[in-house]
């Protein structure tokens, strides 16, 4: 963490996600025009009009260009080995996604030393940092043993705070027949090794998964070891996963693809987050959720990447941003703050996704000047400058 001062001037757009700030003009994203920002140790300390700005060690001249938080990307897969490829190309050829896929890779997973996992890792959230993400959960879910998830959770914990335990991802090929006895396993001696380097636990409830019952038995079994709940939620199938995230106070229900009126209903009054992962719909050839039918409702919603070698084999939040506001009905406004306020949302955190003072510094200045761009031109990369905890990183 530096403890040097450093102010960014000259800023075009500073999108604050605060909405006191910048009265009316500044709208839901607490917009300021012709800002600053103060960095120092490692927080936000001050932010305003440019021509205020107080002295620091350091300056940087955004030129024009507009700033908004790091992305918070709050659903990712990122300790694996391998890929995909052929799978995702015969997808695109008319083969309907099911999630088998994943064998394959906790095939790889298992049979890659720590190292090429360590370095595999490594590379994606370098990647991610250069497009702007800044704060990366990471869930384990390709190694289905005991050693080999705790394996992952105990990599992943050298990279991120937000470590999530998914050995409930799928039913390994050695337990076909006998889900009970996996989810047994889940619940006791795997869980027991992965919980010391985890903060999460997760479920994949799904037809072809793990039942309501069984997603029950894991999570709960995960809130009594200390940890905090979270889902994979009716992402094939309009299911029992959302009620459920919603009775277990869940920080986030993920995919929320196919939702009925009372799963809405369910989020809306509670404080579990929808989290939204629109790579997956455009690699599956799912149909989209609709999101303005949550934000109508009045439920949270984040965006997240749900990076990963077989359903979403992108790390970009600004093309998740993207397709969110060309097929989910968002708009350029609600789809930045879902990927940054609302990741954090999902992540129960308070000191990311905004840039007030005191948040942590995590600023990503654009090469555009105005957020509306991420959306307005898809594909083209836009990240000028990145400072993750104050310290510069791009």
């Amino acid at each position: 963490m530096s403890t040097e001062s450093t102010v960014i001037a000259n800023i075009g757009e500073l999108v604050t996600n605060d909405p006191a700030v910048g009265g009316e003009a500044g709208g839901e994203l607490g917009i300021v025009r012709d800002a600053a920002l103060v960095i120092e140790d490692g927080r936000v300390a001050w932010t305003g009009p440019s021509g205020d700005a107080p002295a620091a060690d350091a300056s940087f001249d955004a030129a024009g260009r507009a700033v908004l938080p790091g992305f918070v990307d709050s659903h990712a897969h990122l300790v694996f080995a391998g890929e995909r490829a052929e799978e995702f190309a015969a997808r695109m050829s008319g083969r309907k996604y099911a999630a088998g896929g994943i064998r394959t890779t906790v095939e790889r997973t298992r049979a890659a030393s720590d190292d090429d996992l360590r370095a595999n890792i490594r590379r994606l959230i370098a990647e991610m940092a250069r497009q702007g993400t800044t704060t990366v959960e990471c869930k384990s879910g390709y190694g289905l043993t005991v050693e080999q998830e705790e394996r992952a959770v105990r990599i992943a914990a050298e990279v991120t705070d937000e470590v999530t335990y998914l050995g409930a991802h799928v039913v390994p090929a050695e337990y076909q027949g006998d889900t009970a006895a996996y989810t047994r396993l889940a619940s006791t001696d795997m869980l027991a090794a992965c919980a010391p380097h985890a903060r999460w636990v997760d479920v994949f409830c799904e037809e072809g998964a793990f039942d309501a019952d069984q997603a029950r038995e894991v999570l709960q079994a995960g809130i009594k070891a200390g940890l905090a709940p979270r889902m994979h939620a009716n992402q094939l199938t309009q299911g029992p996963a959302v009620q459920l995230a919603v009775e277990l106070d869940a920080a986030s229900a993920d995919h929320c693809t196919f939702l009925s009126d009372a799963d809405i209903d369910a989020l809306a009054s509670s404080e579990t987050v929808a989290t939204l992962l629109p790579g997956v719909e455009f690699s599956t050839r799912q149909p989209y959720p609709d999101a303005r039918r949550l934000f109508d409702a009045g439920a949270t919603v984040a965006l997240a990447t749900d990076c990963n070698p077989g359903s979403c084999y992108s790390s970009s939040m600004a093309f998740c941003i993207a397709v969110a506001v060309r097929d989910m009905n968002m708009t350029p406004a609600e789809a930045v703050w879902a990927a940054t306020a609302g990741g954090a949302k999902a992540l129960r955190r308070t000191d990311v996704g905004h840039l007030a003072p005191g948040a942590r510094a995590d600023v990503h200045v654009l090469d555009a000047p105005s957020h509306i761009h991420l959306a307005y031109r898809p594909g083209v990369p836009q990240t000028s400058a990145v400072w993750r905890a104050g310290v510069q990183v791009r």
